[in-house]
């Protein structure tokens, strides 16, 4: 009974371990998943069952070409950037290349306004709206804009953000 149970325990940490690794894939955190995968064959190598899908998964992640960072150089480049880790919801990351962004044009509209959205989502109120504000302040568009962008749901319904977005 005892050896029934531990090799029940053992098969539970490695569906455990194996989830965890998929888990990792479907985020698309392939080297995370990589190690994982690899962890998990030489911990659990008698769940060959297991121990072949994750023959595959770390495979297809073997596979991937590696991606090499594009150097960021120019406005548009880091107003892309930003663009591209909101849609991926890697807001600091984000936030941090929009602000780049601003050394090569001050208070450009645009970057504002994708700062205040990234900051909504960060659950930054305020600090979204600063941005917004400025936003607003430079193309009255972007007031018109945020009114209808999911991200700035949240704030629909807030005072301060009718008042920037000017539905007041």
């Amino acid at each position: 009974m005892r050896e029934l149970r531990s090799k029940k325990d053992e098969y539970q940490k490695a569906l455990a371990a194996f989830g965890q690794a998929v888990k990792e894939f479907r985020k698309g955190d392939f080297d995370k998943a990589a190690e994982s995968f690899q962890g998990f064959i030489e911990k659990f190598p008698v769940e060959r069952e297991i121990v072949d899908r994750a023959k595959a998964y770390l495979a297809i992640v073997q596979k991937r070409p590696k991606k090499e960072a594009a150097a960021l150089k120019t406005f548009a480049d880091h107003a892309r950037a930003g663009v591209a880790r909101i849609n991926q919801r890697d807001l600091p990351g984000a936030v941090k290349v929009l602000e780049k962004a601003l050394e090569f044009k001050e208070n450009e509209g645009l970057v504002l306004y994708l700062l205040a959205d990234a900051h909504v989502l960060m659950g930054e109120t305020e600090a979204s709206l600063d941005f917004l504000k400025k936003a607003v302040q430079k193309d009255r568009s972007f007031g018109v804009l945020a009114q209808n962008e999911p991200d700035f749901e949240p704030l629909w319904e807030d005072k301060k953000f009718l008042l920037v977005a000017k539905l007041a």
